[in-house]
């Protein structure tokens, strides 16, 4: 197969380039650094692209800026894709409030740019989009809830095993990046239904592996393990740091992308996290990452929360388990946290 993959350098498009290389297909990225200028140099995803170009030989990346749809048109004119795996994005609800602009024209107009390229060289490709539960907005602050020693959970029996795909994106605060994530994920479903070209968006939770670079304004897990190590402070924006998560390993993420890719449908949605078993609030992370690494977190508490923020979310999985019965969460939140520490020590050597 031939398989572009957009945002090759970041922690999904990355996970999605080492698998697909060693399994013998024709990789193909699209990678430009972006990261980097929306967060510094922190932010940089040269040396993992690097890392892939170096052990790879079928992997050939572009420096390409997906607001450009004259350099996309150019490459689809050239190459005829079977998958496009685009997780390309300005991924910071924080950031994008400063940068309206760029985030709108990154995450909305960029896609755009590569649905109509697929449209006009190949409906048959298809088309695995990376959304976000931002999607939903502040919606779910509006279940009821029910506040524990450590975390707020869902006292709503509708909600016992997290939100589903048929949850509302009305009626709520989305933040600039949600609304820029909203116009994205409703322009790959009607691509797929107005074309009927092969789509599905995965409104992921909390996305996360050892290999994100992980900043404050994005990259939760991450960041806050870098801080510990690091003894920088870290900060908890409101909610008492209770805030509930659920976490997935982008290996998983990539084991269901292949699982779709496989047996692909129409115009498809799915919520895609750890679930209900791997949650976790900020406080219950601090004390595993405490026991893992044996250093206490240096923290501050600010009260005003961010806007739009969840209070808890967690993603139902029974819609992607019920058509994907082989989708499994393979990595538990601890392994998780286990991994990250011991890529820190390793590059740290």
């Amino acid at each position: 197969m031939k398989i572009l993959i957009t945002g090759a350098g970041g922690l999904i498009g990355s996970e999605a380039v080492d698998f697909y290389s060693k399994t013998g297909n024709d990789v193909y990225g699209i990678e430009n650094n972006q990261r980097q200028i929306f967060f510094g140099e922190k932010g940089d995803t040269s040396k993992r692209l690097g890392e892939l170009k170096n052990k790879y030989q079928n992997f050939i990346n572009f420096n390409i800026d997906i607001r450009n749809k004259n350099q996309l048109i150019n490459l689809f004119e050239g190459l005829k894709f079977d998958v496009v795996i685009h997780t390309a994005a300005q991924p910071s609800h924080d950031k994008a409030s400063s940068i309206p602009f760029d985030d709108f024209e990154t995450n909305a107009n960029g896609t755009l740019h590569l649905l109509e390229c697929v449209r006009q060289q190949n409906k048959d490709c298809i088309f695995i989009h990376m959304s976000t539960n931002k999607v939903y907005g502040d919606k779910p602050n509006t279940i009821k809830l029910k506040e524990l020693e450590t975390r707020y959970d869902y006292d709503d029996v509708n909600y016992i095993n997290g939100i589903d795909e048929t949850f509302s994106i009305d009626g709520s605060t989305h933040s600039l990046f949600g609304a820029s994530k909203v116009a994205a994920d409703i322009l790959v479903q009607e691509y797929g239904r107005y074309f009927q070209i092969p789509t599905v968006c995965l409104r992921g939770g909390c996305l996360t592996g050892e290999n994100h670079s992980g900043v404050e304004l994005h990259g939760f897990l991450n960041y806050l393990i870098k801080c510990n190590l690091s003894n920088v402070q870290y900060n908890i924006f409101g909610y008492k740091g209770k805030q509930v998560r659920d976490n997935i390993h982008s290996s998983d993420v990539i084991q269901f992308m292949n699982l779709f890719i496989k047996n692909p449908r129409i115009a498809e949605v799915y919520n895609i996290g750890g679930g209900k078993n791997n949650t976790c609030s900020i406080l219950e992370t601090f004390q595993i990452v405490e026991n893992i690494t044996g250093k206490k977190m240096i923290y501050d508490y600010i009260e005003k929360n961010r806007i739009g923020d969840h209070i808890c979310y967690y993603s139902n999985l029974d819609k992607i388990k019920t058509h994907y019965p082989q989708f499994e969460i393979t990595k538990s939140f601890e392994d998780i946290v286990k991994r990250i520490y011991e890529k820190y020590l390793y590059e740290s050597k």
